[in-house]
């Protein structure tokens, strides 16, 4: 079977393409994210995380649902295919899908709010821009509380 039409949406994923760029996004999947939590009409923040927030394995919060907290944990790790400004916020709430506590679940949904202010986001590519890799690394490891 052969379809010589452009690529629009697959998998979550939506590609438009001109003659000079490519954008990959998932704009639908996150509305579609934000629609499943009931979060379609909150405020947006301008940030995907508390910057220095603590999320300790602290048990005297309150538990949430594990199932469904798993499962936007998981949408968000989808998310980062063409998201990479959220990948440090999920990967670190992530650590808790065993035991989520109420303090995760407010982390997580500063994550969509952050989403909500940012569903246009995604990733261009451009062949007359120039590539260059950048590495960042932070040898702060006594700055983790639960591992250091």
């Amino acid at each position: 079977m052969k379809d010589p039409s452009a690529l629009h949406y697959f998998l979550g994923l939506e590609v438009w393409q001109e003659a000079d760029e490519i954008f990959l996004g998932q704009g639908k999947f996150t509305v579609e994210i934000l629609q499943k939590i009931g979060m379609m009409d909150c405020k947006s923040m301008p940030t995907p995380m508390v910057a220095n927030l603590k999320l300790l394995n602290d048990t005297s919060s309150d538990r949430v649902d594990s199932t469904i907290y798993r499962q936007m944990i998981g949408s968000l790790m989808y998310l980062t295919n063409t998201r990479s400004d959220i990948c440090f916020a999920v990967n670190t709430l992530s650590q808790f899908m065993v035991e989520p506590r109420r303090v995760h679940w407010i982390a997580a949904k500063h994550v969509l709010r952050y989403l909500k202010g940012t569903v246009e986001y995604g990733l261009k590519y451009r062949p007359d821009h120039e590539v260059n890799l950048e590495s960042y690394t932070d040898a702060d490891w006594t700055g983790s509380v639960t591992d250091r």
